[in-house]
């Protein structure tokens, strides 16, 4: 298992927990929204395993800004960097190389183009074309609501306090709370296992019910 983000030394200490239980893991420092360390952080995956099985587009970002009007070049270069062109890049470089490893000799891989609509979500579901699907490569979103993840506690402390204060009936969702880490995962378990395998060009929400 390859862990990667922007801090090598969180990266470390889980793979000392994952070599604990007996499996292979390499930590690597890599921000999705830099091309270049895109590209280093596969080709040392390769290296180093010599396959890639599963690809998860983990990292994201949500900071907020004063206003829509007052959002910076620079912060909205930022935030689409990590959401959307980091998946991006990692899912046409190693996608291809999932490809190229499973397809037949005579075969090639149909021509992509970056896409923007509905940003990294478009882009995962774009390889659900029946060259992808049949050759064994599957792709799909998981969309979560407001939780207490990484991106969710990009939120500042007070804001949160204040939503988990909210009546239920003031929630967006049916369930009428934040979600919690381990409601969020148990979808990204599936995804990954082989239980999924009738499930690819799919965008699944883990929203609590958003409406």
């Amino acid at each position: 298992m390859v862990i990667a983000s922007r801090k090598l030394d969180n990266c470390k200490a889980l793979a000392e927990e994952i070599e604990a239980t007996g499996r292979r893991a390499l930590p690597l420092a890599c921000h999705v929204g830099h091309w270049n360390e895109c590209d280093e952080l596969a080709d040392r995956a390769y290296e180093h395993f010599g396959a890639v099985d599963i690809l998860v587009n983990n990292a994201g970002m949500s900071p907020l800004a004063p206003s829509s009007a007052q959002t910076s070049e620079e912060l909205f270069d930022k935030v689409t960097g990590v959401n959307f062109k980091g998946p991006f890049r990692l899912s046409a470089l190693i996608g291809q190389r999932m490809y190229d490893g499973t397809a037949a000799p005579s075969s090639t891989s149909p021509p992509a183009a970056p896409c923007s609509r509905r940003r990294g979500s478009g882009r995962t579901r774009a390889p659900r074309r029946p060259q992808r699907a049949h050759h064994g490569l599957r792709a799909r979103v998981r969309a979560p609501g407001a939780g207490q993840h990484p991106v969710g506690r990009a939120v500042p402390h007070r804001h949160l306090q204040a939503l988990a204060g909210r009546e239920r009936a003031s929630w967006r969702n049916a369930a009428g709370r934040a979600g919690e880490p381990g409601e969020v995962v148990t979808t990204a378990l599936y995804l990954a296992s082989a239980a999924s395998s009738y499930t690819t060009g799919s965008l699944i929400r883990v929203d609590g019910g958003l409406y």
